[in-house]
């Protein structure tokens, strides 16, 4: 595997801070928040200095019903030949659900669910990342994800299921210990057990990240201090395998550089400490003489391919050979699609709560979602609290509850704006005459159905005025 060695998290409030930061190897930058052929001056004058950088991606939805989206995987696999990208990495998760399997409308979620641990779910997983793999043109990596509610009916532990999913198709992992902080306090799962269980020679790279505790459930919010018992499950990790790299992600409240240089400070002291107890190896030098030479046999083999075969969007010198199995029938794929959907649907749009799931942990989930929403709607349309003010937010929350998410974040901008329009607000005929201006100077060309033509109307009322 690619030595990569102590990195952060690449963005743009804080590309000076992470060029000037001292002792930074590589970088990782969020897939979908770069062009491949307009790459940030920052990202590229890293690139210059011999910074690996690496793309994470956060839409794909492998662990969804659905297959993978051909654009999507397209998208990614374009990033990473543009970064020069050893590896890409995306997430076991599902982020959106409903369509065709369903025969219901497709609900997005903004944010990433985790999928349930089941037979189903991982027939479906393991389909889906083998189709990922084929598409992309370097190795991909997976990241354990974080998450406040459980699925009833689960079959394995996340160690299990991830010792599994490697067997089945050979995909690294990336692996976030707060990640597995956060699964400890929200849903009472052990981070050691889980450790124990899953593959870490098969780990690509670590991602270290703070939160914080409200009311019983920690939150991982990426906008914190790394905090003590994050660190010691990074300890615990270096003690049983050195991690061929290991990054710190900060995604908002960014603190002073010389805060994030203090954390980059602890997370190599401690990954050190880590190797140190057990008697390691210096980071990589294990995982240059075949990184999963010792993974068990997987328990089905229909098939299997040549140990040079292409895995991961390549060969894997040394490994094992991996087992090519048979796609999950689509009754998997749609028991799995009817579940999602049916939790997607209360989290996003106020339906019941599947039985089994535990309703105060949904409507917190809800909640967070909600708030998300609303975060990352103001940044990529900052326009729109400048012009409501402190209006915003509550009208924002107001118009999520009965307005799921159906696309993108600046498509749910426009649909916001489209909604108070149509609903003769802001009462203030200034700011309307400005929101008005927004929408239709970035709807586009959209075709002039009912709802456009109202706003139309509504700008003609207020011009008159």
């Amino acid at each position: 595997m690619t030595e990569l060695g102590i990195g952060i998290g690449w963005r743009p409030e804080i590309a000076e801070a992470v060029e000037a930061l001292p002792g930074v190897d590589w970088v990782e930058v969020v897939a979908e928040n770069i062009c491949a052929d307009h790459l940030p001056d920052s990202l590229a004058r890293l690139r210059e200095r011999g910074v690996t950088v690496v793309p994470h991606g956060v839409s794909l939805g492998l662990g969804g019903a659905d297959r993978p989206d051909p654009a999507r995987l397209a998208a990614l696999g374009e990033k990473a030949v543009a970064l020069g990208a050893p590896l890409v990495t995306e997430h076991i998760a599902f982020v959106r659900a409903g369509g065709p399997l369903t025969a219901t409308p497709q609900l997005e979620a903004g944010h990433l669910l985790p999928v349930p641990r089941t037979r189903d779910a991982l027939d479906v997983l393991c389909e889906n990342v083998r189709i990922a793999q084929d598409a992309l043109p370097v190795p991909l990596a997976l990241e354990n994800i974080a998450a406040l509610i459980s699925w009833p009916g689960e079959e394995m532990t996340e160690g299990r299921f991830l010792a599994e999913l490697v067997e089945r198709t050979g995909v690294r992992l990336l692996i976030d210990v707060a990640n597995l902080h956060t699964n400890h306090v929200n849903r009472g799962e052990d981070p050691a057990r889980a450790l124990s269980e899953l593959p870490v020679d098969a780990i690509a790279y670590v991602h270290v990240a703070g939160g914080v505790e409200r009311d019983g459930v920690w939150h991982d919010t990426h906008a914190h201090p790394v905090p003590k018992p994050i660190l010691d499950i990074l300890a615990d990790l270096a003690s049983r395998v050195s991690p061929p790299g290991v990054l710190l992600e900060r995604d908002d409240d960014f603190p002073p550089a010389e805060e994030l240089a203090g954390e980059l400070e602890a997370i190599r002291a401690t990954t050190a400490v880590g190797r140190h107890s057990a008697g390691a190896e210096p980071v990589g030098t294990a995982h240059q003489h075949g990184a999963l030479s010792h993974i068990p046999a997987p328990r089905r083999a229909p098939l299997l391919i040549g140990a040079g075969a292409r895995v991961s969007g390549g060969p894997m010198p040394g490994a094992t050979p991996v087992v090519q199995e048979p796609a999950p029938r689509e009754g998997a794929r749609q028991r799995l699609a009817v579940t999602q959907a049916s939790l997607l649907s209360a989290l996003v749009a106020g339906t019941p709560v599947p039985e089994g799931f535990d309703t105060r942990r949904v409507g917190v989930q809800a909640r967070a979602l909600a708030a998300k929403r609303a975060g990352v709607v103001a940044k990529v349309a900052p326009e729109l609290p400048e012009i409501l003010g402190k209006g915003f937010r509550p009208a924002f929350l107001a118009y999520a509850k009965s307005r799921p998410m159906t696309g993108g974040y600046r498509r749910d901008a426009l649909d916001f704006a489209e909604h108070l329009l149509i609903a003769g607000r802001p009462e203030d005929p200034a700011e309307r005459r400005r929101l008005t201006e927004w929408w239709e100077d970035r709807s586009g060309s959209r075709p002039a159905g009912r709802a456009a033509r109202l706003v139309r109307a509504a700008r003609h009322a207020l011009v008159r005025r």
